[in-house]
């Protein structure tokens, strides 16, 4: 090939590589000249003066409080607000009457054979107390056996109708010639009339005044769910006279209370009323550990009904004060107690015409000799 052929090969290619640079340095150039009048042209945006930011609420994720499963939760339960008058709780003095009825009754001494105690008896086989009450009390007594090997208790007062408390309240006006007595109390007031309460007296002296052995029962009844209803401290509020032998029911959980923090039956609803379902609950435990609650729901005196709020999932006992309202007990931590069938030794007994007809005279006439008659 000749030199002057490769020569102008050369300038070609030297031609179109410099047009090539000189191509891209131009689009280069206009690149970098739309892009810094981009830059140039670009302005904050103000806020606008329709929005405020503080109008924005930003959701404080630090403090969000987690659902405590252990936390109560409460159901509407539906009571007649006569139910009120019903329960262990019910106050029953000189300023309380007792609308009593429907009593579930047992014979103390046909309950002592069918359970084979022989540890106490009852004046005879017409002294009845509710039933749901004489385990209790047989539980008490079986215990106080078992520790000073002594038998020598009588139930001498149980409970009593209407009836047989108006024959006793007349007997002792004939007999103090007052007209008004100071030792029984009207028909209608009397805690005998509940079949919740009873009175002791023992076999060798016929004198129960809560000393000697019997002074472990005073003390420990709380235990069994009893307490001593009158004393000579509380009579200003009771207005009854110190009666040892005088046992009150009201449940475990109450009786530890009232036991420990030296309160009458009296002073215990007054209590209880400052705690309302909608405040504070009364919360405490006992010598065993275990945990209550307690508070006041006013009856609904306009209604046939009153609404209580319970527990779900708990165990728990309603009682009317017979005054203004109900009481719910809660046994924190356990469960709701499954009604069984009874057992046999807590069947109804078969009493016979005989025995219906004394049953409406309550306890014997002659227990107004002892000297208590409340």
């Amino acid at each position: 090939m000749s030199k002057q052929k490769i020569s102008k090969e050369k300038s070609i290619r030297r031609a179109k590589t410099m047009t090539e640079a000189v191509i891209s340095l131009v689009l280069v150039g206009t690149c970098a000249f739309f892009v810094k009048n981009t830059f140039s042209n670009m302005k904050d945006v103000g806020s606008s003066p329709y929005f405020d930011q503080n109008d924005i609420e930003i959701p404080d994720t630090t403090d969000v409080t987690v659902p405590d499963p252990n936390q109560t939760i409460y159901e509407s339960f539906q009571v007649d607000t006569t139910d009120k008058f019903k329960g262990d709780l019910i106050l029953v003095n000189e300023d309380h009457q007792y609308f009593g009825g429907d009593e579930d009754l047992v014979s103390i001494t046909d309950m002592n054979y069918e359970n084979e105690i022989s540890c106490f008896t009852a004046v005879d086989s017409t002294y009845t107390i509710l039933r749901h009450v004489y385990g209790p009390m047989a539980e008490m007594i079986q215990d106080f056996y078992d520790k000073y090997n002594n038998d020598t208790l009588i139930i001498y007062g149980s409970y009593r109708t209407t009836e047989f408390q108006q024959q006793l309240y007349e007997d002792d006006l004939a007999q103090s010639g007052d007209g008004e007595s100071t030792r029984v109390a009207k028909p209608g007031f009397s805690e005998h009339e509940t079949g919740l309460a009873f009175d002791f007296t023992e076999s060798v002296n016929h004198d129960y005044n809560g000393t000697g052995d019997f002074a472990w029962i005073n003390a420990n009844c709380f235990k069994y769910g009893f307490i001593v209803r009158y004393t000579e401290a509380k009579q200003r509020l009771t207005k009854i006279q110190d009666e040892p032998w005088h046992f009150r029911y009201v449940g475990i959980p109450h009786a530890y209370y009232m036991d420990s923090k030296d309160l009458c039956l009296e002073e215990y609803i007054d209590l209880v009323r400052e705690h309302p379902y909608d405040g504070e609950h009364l919360e405490f435990s006992d010598n065993d550990g275990n945990d209550y609650e307690v508070y006041f729901v006013a009856s609904d005196d306009g209604s046939e009904k009153t609404t209580v709020p319970v527990p779900t999932g708990t165990r728990y006992e309603i009682s009317g004060n017979n005054v203004d309202g109900f009481i719910v007990t809660v046994y924190k931590g356990q469960k709701p107690v499954v009604e069984e069938a009874p057992t046999k030794s807590f069947e109804d007994s078969e009493t016979s015409d005989e025995d219906t007809d004394s049953e409406e005279t309550g306890d014997s006439a002659d227990e107004s000799s002892d000297g208590e008659d409340y």
